[in-house]
């Protein structure tokens, strides 16, 4: 219920008067009504957007997403294309940590045997 000013925005709905609802406006009817825009906008700790998840982890915002994809990390999102919602206690996980310390580079054969693609010439 708190959430419809987002799903009205989401799905390109008008507003009453017929006019295309903007960030401005959604921000109005959730500052009249008494609804956060988002459950880390209230700043206390609890919940975290994904930029101060990837701060407080000491890693990028794109391993954030990778491992808000696999499942290793949970986050809520109001609708699809919001904000992910990740609360911070999830963060302190064991599997959370062991997978963000990973790095995800190649992997590399030293092989004797293996050509290079280009051969000097």
């Amino acid at each position: 219920m708190t959430e419809i000013p987002t799903l009205i925005v989401a799905r390109h709905l008008p507003t009453g008067q017929g006019k295309t609802w903007t960030a401005h406006r959604g921000y109005s009817v959730r500052r009249v009504r008494g609804i956060d825009a988002y459950r880390s906008a209230a700043k206390d700790g609890e919940w975290l957007t994904m930029t101060e998840a990837a701060a407080a982890l000491g890693v990028t915002n794109h391993v954030i997403r990778r491992l808000v994809k696999t499942g290793v990390l949970p986050a809520d999102q109001v609708v699809r294309g919001a904000p992910y919602q990740i609360r911070s206690a999830d963060l302190t996980a064991a599997t959370v940590k062991s997978s963000a310390a990973r790095k995800g580079r190649p992997c590399r054969d030293s092989d004797a045997s293996t050509l290079p693609m280009l051969t000097d010439t």
